[in-house]
């Protein structure tokens, strides 16, 4: 994986610390999609959450044939000066922006449609069938559900219910 790490920690007086994670996580992808699409570039997924370093924001993009440290840097540059603009509050957080490599996270509905064949783990909001966390192999969608094959069995995961989902040992398009 690569990564391009910029640390915003310059606290600007007029800003508001009370901005949300998710409202912080919605800015950088209104503000990266256009980025990335205009780069050639697909923003897969992004993250905003406290770590044992401090706040991290994390994007991850790619494209057909890898994702380089060149357009890493090129983005986070870019967004790293977006942001600066944009973004209502005084907290220092780092920006990374990277490949997704082989743990490559599940954001859109159609990804699960994409990646179908794949192994992935899912993480719900409330447990199903009493169990919060899971692992399989992506059947598909069906209506507004994911369809997961774990061991003999397939069930449906609501797709509203899903907090957290990555494909599990992930090496691209190329199966060599």
């Amino acid at each position: 994986m690569k990564t391009k790490k910029k640390t915003h920690s310059q606290p600007k007086p007029e800003k508001n610390s009370a901005v949300s994670s998710r409202q912080v996580a919605e800015l950088a992808w209104e503000l990266g999609d256009p980025l990335c699409a205009a780069e050639g570039l697909e923003l897969i997924h992004v993250e905003y959450q406290r770590e044992p370093t401090g706040w991290v924001l994390r994007l991850f993009i790619e494209k057909p044939g890898g994702v380089g440290v060149e357009e890493c840097s090129r983005v986070s540059r870019q967004l790293g000066d977006l942001l600066d603009i944009k973004l209502d509050t005084d907290v220092s957080y780092t920006l990374e922006v990277s490949s997704p490599g082989p743990q490559r996270p599940l954001s859109k509905q159609a990804d699960f449609a994409r990646f179908i064949g794949e192994m992935a783990r899912i993480r719900t909001r409330q447990a199903l069938g009493g169990q919060k966390n899971f692992k399989g192999i992506l059947a598909g969608t069906a209506d507004d559900a994911v369809r997961l094959t774990l061991d003999c069995e397939t069930i449906e995961i609501p797709y509203q219910e899903i907090t957290k989902a990555r494909l599990t040992n992930y090496h691209g398009d190329d199966k060599c």
